[in-house]
């Protein structure tokens, strides 16, 4: 019987053997002696109790039992081989769910399509994953991936907390908008001025810290927002003015509800950033969706 490892070593070398062609040109396959390849040989028809082949001044043959443990033993070793290949795809295999969080109205934005590469790419590689997408404004999400509710938040975070990991992936830009109905709507940029701007009802975002009115040296804002929606409202309303992401509100400048006040001076320029707890080591599949998301970048910005 065949069950020991030992025995399984027998027959991989008795199979180089008869694959070769005999004992000698089996020597550079197995890298061993002709004695010793003949002593393997010998010690497996003792193990089988039976004589596997003819050898010496005839040539090397296979006898009739030793065409049959040819046979089996290739078809033994070629099942191991499908033995393993199965075992390691099921060990390979990602399952589970991860939680990327985004922020909201950032699909018009040319430099965020890769996230949509990354994800068509994920699935293709981890097809049994399940992908839960959720969108929060910018605190909200930060405070999300703190407290390990979701795997990889994807943002221009407002600020940086110790104990995260942050990976620049692309800029976004943001200029100052007014709508149709305020009255700086009709006015040349060449009348219109910082004091000028600071007589009218200006929008506070909450993820910006009070960033957005420093040019405007207020001490607090006319309305505060927590998303780019919401601030696309108050700005189309006619009684406020505030800031937009160039992207987002280029729909609304081309169908003649907005206009940029003073481009060449207000303007933001912020960086969206990947994060995730950097004090464990990242599972398998947060770790195959992040080093996708950074190649994809990577390439972007190459």
């Amino acid at each position: 019987m065949i069950t020991e490892q030992a025995d399984l070593k027998l027959l991989r070398i008795f199979l180089t053997i008869v694959e070769a062609g005999g004992f000698a040109a089996a020597q550079s396959d197995l890298n061993l002696s002709l004695s010793t390849i003949s002593s393997y040989v010998t010690a497996l028809e003792t193990r089988l109790g039976f004589t596997l082949c003819k050898r010496g001044r005839g040539g090397f043959a296979l006898t009739r039992e030793g065409q049959v443990v040819f046979e089996e033993a290739h078809r033994l070793f070629k099942s191991v081989a499908q033995y393993e290949t199965k075992m390691r795809a099921l060990r390979d295999k990602l399952s589970g769910t991860l939680t990327i969080g985004l922020t909201d109205n950032t699909i018009t934005d040319p430099g965020a399509r890769r996230i949509e590469k990354t994800i068509a790419r994920f699935m293709e590689r981890a097809p049994d994953v399940t992908l839960n997408v959720v969108t929060y404004p910018p605190n909200d999400l930060l405070r999300e991936v703190v407290t390990d509710n979701i795997q990889i938040g994807i943002c221009s975070f407002p600020k940086t907390v110790l104990g995260l990991r942050y990976i620049p992936l692309y800029d976004e830009v943001h200029r100052f908008y007014c709508g149709s109905d305020h009255p700086l709507f009709a006015l040349d940029d060449a009348d219109i001025d910082i004091d000028e701007i600071r007589r009218y009802r200006l929008i506070g975002r909450k993820s910006w810290l009070g960033r957005d009115l420093k040019e405007f040296a207020i001490s607090r804002p006319h309305a505060t927002v927590s998303d780019m929606e919401a601030e696309a409202r108050l700005i189309l309303s006619g009684a406020f003015l505030g800031y937009l992401p160039e992207h987002y509100a280029k729909q609304f400048v081309e169908a003649g509800r907005m206009r940029m006040v003073l481009p060449d001076r207000l303007k933001v320029k912020v960086t969206f950033q990947a994060s995730l707890d950097d004090s464990k080591q990242p599972d398998p599949i947060t770790k195959l969706f992040l080093d996708m998301l950074i190649a994809d970048f990577a390439t972007e910005r190459a």
